[in-house]
């Protein structure tokens, strides 16, 4: 799972498989955890491609340190759970829980490696543009003063050393956290040591790398609290001192099925994270054996197999995003800011718009979030004809004015029902926030259905038109957040649909009562009662339609393909011919290339600037062609578990733009990778000048010239009119 390569022979690899006629075998299928990780590395190989600016590929690296920190913290502890139950039960790749995990270790060992490699690379060119992160003995007399004032006046007063003995128990280390822990020996006391352990304060007040005066110079800050130990513990010898780090378990869901309160039930889960069991710890590579093994048992983890080493480097490098943030033009990616969409960009009224132009189709971040799905709110919150917003927010942030509007929609008399996923990994805290804020406002907030995560991306917009009531809804891929809607590529769809607003109804009384009577839904596919059943009809479908005259066609862009049971409706259509293209960013249990069987696929994986979010599902369905967009993945637990929306888009302008859209990944040969039949990947390299634009470097060209198109037209209407005129 973990060869990457520049090239590769696709036929020996394919002539070497011997595939098995039972669907069912589990060598048909890849194992999740080890093909995301193989993503990972992927997105690790963007760190050493010079290709890349120089704190681009700094930028990377940091990526990569910190879905190892998430992985740790979702998946090893989901899987260390699971070994503590005594799970033996094998997936559908017909691994056990403590064989997934032996070779997940296995992989982020290798991973880890190079990573430190690739740091003293980047280190070293950054040095050659004046960045450096310098160790204390290359600083200067007047630096390591600087440094020592700082540490006095900035750093002393956060700390707190707390000696391990036996009046003193092994102290609570929080996840995450950067420590030291310290041998010391008292003046008279031989050769006795002693052991402290002291957190290192990095937060808002204090980053991890401090700026030395008038320089683009840091040193970290664990350096400077080391050769300032002195000040801490005075008047005792030091004997040693190194770093350690660990990871906690995030898995702390409890059973909500008989909570009295699920906000309270979250902020529980929340409270009993911090305590949650250490899946992980990080330790630099001079660390002695005593002071490693008495860790390991402290902190409840098998010394030979849950330490990991990192070779007396830096641990922790997803900070290296302080350095990232340093502007130097020539060092980063060309800037970019979205464009707004033509056919909202003018309008005076984005209802209108909607109504007499559309429906839209949004692409971001190409197309600004700010000037389309805000602004959508904004005039939702203040137009008098508006009579209620009905949304589902999974995760929002700060910087984005979605709850400051829909605030405003309730001051200004609106019907306002919010549908806060509480449960949102990660971002539970600040969703506790913002309900409590929209609730103080007035806003009918309900946090889903029990037992469902609400991951859907919709908002419904009831207004009164010249006709009467009707319904506005933004159907989008990505989340109500303006931070990752300039990071993420993800898609969204405009519209007053009748159907897809009685659908959308339909939805939030689901949503806001629990009540499961049947429901008819026209034209929307929400999970967990229609969407799957729905894809696999689909995929059926094209297999039974396909002929050698009409040769049957398949097109998935999603994260992760997972769910066996689509896997296995895939491997059915591939077998009679059906063509299969998966653009597939990280996940992916199908194995391609396989003779009889997966000859027909393809599997491709995007990594770029943007991390890739959208979801399109396509369907040729013998030429009567199918396009579906929404916020599910092909995943067991998004097709089961939550609450998705996933809508058809059949506007034949938005649909060629959608195949243009599909195209263009799909004959990506700068940000492509290939999966190989045995699940590595391959990077697709361009074979001329024309192919050296990856695919969302195009996308970002093809924004910009649809607004110069609209531009234009515009313009040539304003011409004929003033000809018009002059004319009369």
């Amino acid at each position: 799972m973990s060869e990457l390569s520049p090239s590769s022979d696709k036929t020996e690899i394919t002539e070497a498989v011997t595939v098995p006629e039972d669907l069912n075998d589990p060598s048909l299928y890849l194992n999740r955890e080890l093909t995301w990780l193989a993503f990972n590395r992927r997105v690790l190989h963007e760190a050493g491609d010079e290709r890349n600016p120089l704190l681009e590929r700094l930028k990377f690296l940091a990526i990569v340190s910190s879905n190892l920190d998430e992985f740790f913290m979702k998946r090893i502890g989901g899987l260390k759970q699971q070994i503590g139950a005594g799970v033996s039960t094998r997936t559908v790749d017909g691994r056990t829980p403590k064989e997934q995990l032996a070779e997940c270790y296995a992989e982020v060992r290798e991973q880890e490696g190079i990573q430190l490699d690739t740091l003293h690379g980047l280190m070293a060119e950054l040095r050659e543009h004046d960045i450096a992160i310098y160790r204390y003995e290359e600083l200067t007399q007047e630096q390591v003063a600087y440094l020592h004032s700082y540490f006095r006046d900035n750093i002393y007063p956060l700390i707190t050393p707390q000696a391990i003995d036996p009046a003193h128990p092994f102290p609570f280390i929080s996840n995450l956290s950067l420590n030291l822990t310290v041998q010391v020996r008292f003046p008279g006391e031989g050769n006795k040591n002693s052991l402290s352990r002291i957190k290192i304060p990095i937060g808002e007040d204090v980053p991890r790398f401090i700026r030395l005066p008038d320089s683009r110079h840091f040193v970290a800050i664990e350096d400077v609290v080391q050769h300032n130990i002195s000040l801490l513990l005075p008047e005792m010898k030091i004997v040693n001192c190194n770093q350690f780090r660990v990871t906690r378990n995030a898995n702390t869901e409890r059973d909500e099925e008989h909570a009295d309160d699920l906000l309270s039930l979250i902020e529980s889960e929340l409270r009993e994270r911090r305590f949650a069991p250490i899946v992980r710890l990080q330790i630099q590579g001079d660390m002695d054996e005593t002071t490693r093994g008495m860790l390991a048992a402290e902190l409840g983890l098998n010394e030979h197999k849950d330490v990991f080493n990192s070779g007396g480097d830096m641990l922790a490098m997803r900070e290296l995003f302080q350095l990232v943030a340093l502007v130097i033009p020539e060092l980063h990616d060309a800037p970019f800011q979205g464009v707004d969409h033509p056919g909202v960009r003018v309008a005076s009224n984005i209802f209108h718009a909607i109504r007499e132009r559309g429906p839209f189709l949004l692409h971001h971040p190409y197309e600004s979030f700010r000037s389309s799905v805000e602004r959508f709110l904004k005039e939702a919150a203040y137009d008098p004809k508006v009579r209620a917003i009905k949304m589902t927010l999974y995760r929002t942030s700060s910087d984005t004015k979605v709850v400051d509007y829909l605030v405003q929609a309730a001051k200004n008399g609106k019907q306002v029902a919010v549908v806060v996923e509480l449960k949102a990994r990660f971002d539970e805290a600040a969703n506790i926030r913002w309900a409590a804020r929209m609730e103080e406002a007035g806003i009918h907030v309900t946090y889903g259905v029990v037992g469902l995560k609400t991951h859907s991306k919709i908002v419904l917009v009831v207004r009164k038109d010249y006709n009467g009531l009707r319904r506005y809804l933004h159907i989008g891929t990505g989340n109500y957040h303006a931070g990752t809607a300039r990071l993420y590529s993800d898609l969204g769809l405009l519209t007053n649909d009748p159907d897809m607003g009685r659908d959308a109804t339909e939805l939030f009384n689901y949503l806001t009562t629990g009540y499961t009577p049947e429901r008819h839904y026209r034209k929307l596919l929400p999970a967990p009662k229609v969407l799957k059943a729905a894809l696999l009809a689909r995929i059926r479908r094209e297999r039974e339609l396909h002929s050698a005259e009409k040769p049957g066609l398949i097109q998935f862009k999603i994260n992760a393909l997972e769910d066996a049971d689509i896997t296995r409706a895939l491997y059915q259509a591939s077998r009679v011919g059906v063509h299969v293209d998966l653009i597939v960013r990280d996940t992916c249990r199908l194995r391609p290339g396989l003779p009889g069987l997966s000859e027909n696929v393809q599997v491709i994986s995007i990594v770029g600037r943007f991390l890739e979010h959208a979801r399109v599902y396509y369907f040729q369905n013998g030429g009567n062609e199918e396009y579906l967009i929404g916020s599910s993945d092909a995943m067991k637990r998004n097709l089961e578990s939550r609450v998705e929306v996933v809508a058809p888009v059949e506007a034949e302008n938005l649909r060629k733009e959608l195949r243009v859209f599909l195209d263009v990944q799909l004959n990506d040969h700068r940000n492509a990778w290939d999966m190989q039949p045995d699940g590595t990947y391959v990077q697709r390299m361009p074979r001329n000048e024309a192919e050296q634009k990856g695919c969302q470097e195009r996308l970002i060209e093809m924004a910009q010239e649809r607004v110069k198109q609209a531009k234009r037209y515009q313009m040539g209407r304003t011409r004929r009119r003033i000809a018009g005129r002059n004319l009369r």
